[in-house]
């Protein structure tokens, strides 16, 4: 007995493997439809036997190994099918294949275990015609009456109880909700909207009924005509991944696929151009089409489009939205693709070790952002904890522990947050485990200060001790657990490198590629924290009073880094008086206070110099505080005379002041009444536990010229708090496709988000408003 059939989708994605001979030599007579070239007759040999008759026209053929039969009725099942000899032909595919022309037939034994006389039987065939197109796999419904089972055997119904199937029965033996004329033209189904000319590049669109796709790799462009101009290497949005049992994963398109083909020109004037377009696609489950072709004529504007400019405009992302997106004339200058979804692409498209290296580049780049930052006094510290029994050998044992337990954990996370759609970093942001953290940071330093030699109860200074000496550095465990702490709550931010890897992982389905190009860029951010880490040890001095100067310090930098975490959670107020308190006494200690005499040395004299330093910026601190400033780095700015040359007033206030919603009903309210009014706006997802949010917030969205630029254009300003991370925030992340803050998301005045401006991760001035003139025009 047959099985039953194997799944649609591994059926008919067999048609994948035929576009070669669709796109040879077209005969001149247009092809039969499948039921003329192929003719089946089906008649009852007897109680427990079907025979079927395929007359084949001539120039076509059938494949033996495509048939496949199955009983649509209960307790009759199919037998092993009796094929003839057929005709060997070498395909260029599949190499020596069996086949049949002019005739074939087909005996199919029934194991009957009921009495039921009425048989649905469904066919599957598939065949091509010679050195032309080939056929998607055909079925048709059979509905055949049987003899009773103690009848003869070789009794046969007669002809109007051997019918070939309806339509509507067909459909139904597939699962379907509509008949075989219902599916869509290939035009409805793949409806192309022809090519769009820029001076440097062409930009093809399709856009993908519901339940249908593209293959990727069927999609080529041909130029026929066009003097002195050749088409470069196109560049394709990341795909979705099928997976097919026979071929591997297949990497299609649904809804919508936009390519951008760059541009190799000799000369700058206008030039008409003839270009072939060629795609395949399918119905979901179902039928595949044959390869399509398109020919159009466009006329490219006067421009230069060398192969410099057009690697120039693919590295800076110019990207296939065209002038749709900002309302620019067609042939205007070519709009940039945000850089996550160019570094998403390079991974889909690209040579991977070329694109692993350029992600461990990016790590290096991320090493000393304020989300990275805080790791070196962190490892350093975890090295000077060892003291004088470590070596170089020591400290870089240690420092790669904590590099690769780091790199893992970035990896596991981001593969984690690409299939799934959530950031666990941001979950390691709760309260209690940032204060818990924190805590672990002082209870270091103060190991570092020597505090635990004071007379304490024995059994909380034996307490202490027990968790210095297991965290603070002397076993590769110890280090590679704060590795991994270090990589869940101390850097949770996301970069446009990362948000790459993410929405390759979350729109492929792929995570072996995006997994190594997040460990190369994790191992990237490692890399300083590894040279840094060795020098330590190497630098390291000997027992004696230096050794407790470089203890001290590097106590002062965990606090530092206590503080740091715990202004996630703490008013501004609070974090500016313990940064004050922090920054006055580490003064005392350098020796602000103590006077300088005739005797002091330069080493002396510089101590207490940055003393001096250190209590004025705590002052100053001290100062913000009691004037309720909100910038720690710069506490007393607005201050004096010039302030007012930065504080907008009335409504220019008003029109740079962010609007802070929360939740997923809230943002979308907020999107349609400026929807409603005409007006262009900014979506800013920020978290209180995103350091580079804040650094975007008052480098960037402070700066008066970003202000006036957000007044010009009229932007309305939004910004969605996800710092809770519960359901509602997820929910409005998983919305807008967003894999954490710092996120920036531009939307058109009707409505529209321009997808390609999305800005990933900390923008300067300067560049911030040169994005939004791109955007929204100057």
């Amino acid at each position: 007995m047959t099985p039953p059939f194997p799944s649609l989708s591994r059926l008919f994605l067999i048609l994948l493997l035929f576009p070669a001979l669709a796109l040879g030599a077209f005969d001149e007579e247009e092809p039969l439809p499948f039921d003329q070239a192929f003719r089946l007759q089906a008649e009852v040999a007897g109680p427990d036997r079907i025979r079927l008759q395929w007359a084949i026209a001539d120039g076509y053929y059938l494949y033996r190994n495509r048939f496949r039969f199955h009983s649509e009725t209960p307790g009759i099942d199919t037998g092993e099918p009796e094929f003839p000899e057929g005709m060997r032909k070498q395909d260029p595919i599949f190499g020596d294949i069996e086949v049949y022309k002019h005739s074939v037939t087909v005996a199919l034994p029934l194991e009957r275990r009921t009495d039921t006389r009425s048989l649905r039987l469904a066919v599957v065939a598939q065949g091509c015609k010679e050195g032309s197109i080939c056929y998607p796999p055909e079925r048709r419904l059979l509905e055949l009456v049987l003899p009773a089972r103690a009848e003869a055997a070789e009794a046969t119904p007669p002809e109007s109880e051997t019918r070939p199937a309806t339509q509507e029965g067909l459909a139904d033996s597939l699962g379907l909700d509509q008949g075989l004329d219902e599916f869509l033209d290939p035009d409805a189904a793949f409806r192309f909207e022809g090519i769009e000319a820029a001076p440097d590049h062409l930009v093809a669109r399709w856009t993908i009924a519901d339940g249908y796709y593209l293959y990727r790799d069927k999609v080529r462009f041909t130029l026929l005509e066009g003097d002195g101009v050749k088409l470069g290497e196109p560049e394709f949005p990341p795909a979705e991944m099928k997976e097919d049992p026979e071929f591997g994963n297949v990497a299609v398109y649904h809804e919508r696929l936009e390519v951008r083909v760059p541009l190799i020109r000799k000369n700058t004037a206008a030039v008409p151009v003839s270009l072939r377009v060629d795609f395949q696609g399918c119905k979901e489950n179902s039928v595949c089409y044959v390869p399509q072709h398109k020919q159009v004529q466009v006329t490219l504007p006067p421009g230069s489009g060398t192969s410099a400019q057009s690697a120039q405009s693919a590295s800076t992302g110019a990207g296939g939205a065209g002038a749709a997106d900002s309302g620019k004339p067609d042939g205007a200058a070519a709009e940039p693709v945000s850089e996550q979804d160019r570094l998403a692409r390079q991974l889909a498209t690209g040579n991977r070790w070329l694109t692993i290296l350029t992600f461990f580049g990016f790590g290096l780049l991320l090493a000393f952002t304020p989300c990275v930052f805080p790791m070196i006094p962190i490892l350093s510290s975890i090295i000077v904890g060892a003291g004088e029994k470590i070596g170089t050998g020591r400290a870089f044992a240690l420092s790669l522990a904590y590099v690769l337990a780091m790199a893992a954990t970035y990896t596991a996370a981001g593969v984690f947050a690409g299939l799934s759609g959530e950031n666990l970093q941001a979950a390691f942001q709760n309260p209690w485990i940032l204060i818990a953290f924190s805590g672990v940071f002082v209870a270091l330093a103060l190991s570092m200060f020597g505090f635990y030699d004071l007379q304490m109860p024995s059994f909380i200074q034996s307490r202490l001790t027990e968790v210095s000496n297991r965290q603070k550095g002397g076993t590769l465990t110890g280090a590679a657990i704060m590795g991994f702490l270090s990589a869940l709550i101390v850097g949770p931010c996301v970069a446009a490198p990362l948000a790459g890897a993410l929405i390759y992982i979350g729109t492929t389905g792929d995570p072996w590629l995006g997994g190594a190009a997040l460990f190369a860029l994790s191992l990237g951010m490692g890399v300083p924290l590894l040279a840094i880490g060795t020098g330590a040890g190497k630098l390291m001095p000997k027992a004696g009073p230096w050794m407790d100067g470089v203890k001290a310090f590097f106590g002062v930098l965990l606090l530092a880094v206590a503080i740091w975490m715990l202004e996630r959670i703490l008013p501004t107020a609070w974090a500016m008086l313990l940064w004050a308190v922090l920054l006055i006494v580490s003064s005392v200690y350098l020796g602000a206070f103590e006077p300088i005499t005739s005797e002091s040395s330069g080493w002396t004299r510089l101590r207490r110099g940055l003393g001096i330093v250190v209590l004025l910026y705590g002052a100053m601190q001290l100062v913000g505080v009691a004037r309720d400033a909100h910038d720690v780095w710069q506490p007393l700015k607005g201050m004096g005379a010039g302030a007012a040359l930065t504080v907008a007033t009335g409504e220019d206030a008003a029109s740079t002041r962010f609007r802070r919603l929360r939740g997923l009903a809230a943002v979308e309210a907020a999107l349609a009444e400026a929807h409603a009014a005409g007006r262009p706006a900014l979506l800013d997802f920020y978290a209180d536990w995103c350091t580079e949010c804040k650094r975007m917030e008052h480098n960037t969205f402070d700066d008066p010229k970003v202000k006036r630029k957000f007044a010009e254009l009229g932007l309305v300003l939004l910004q969605a708090d996800v710092t809770a991370n519960d359901a509602d925030d997820k929910a409005l992340l998983k919305k807008y496709r967003v894999p954490g803050p710092p996120s920036l998301l531009f939307f058109a005045p009707d409505g529209r988000e321009l997808e390609r401006f999305r800005v990933v991760g900390y923008m300067p001035p300067e560049k911030f408003i040169e994005h939004l003139e791109q955007a929204f025009g100057k």
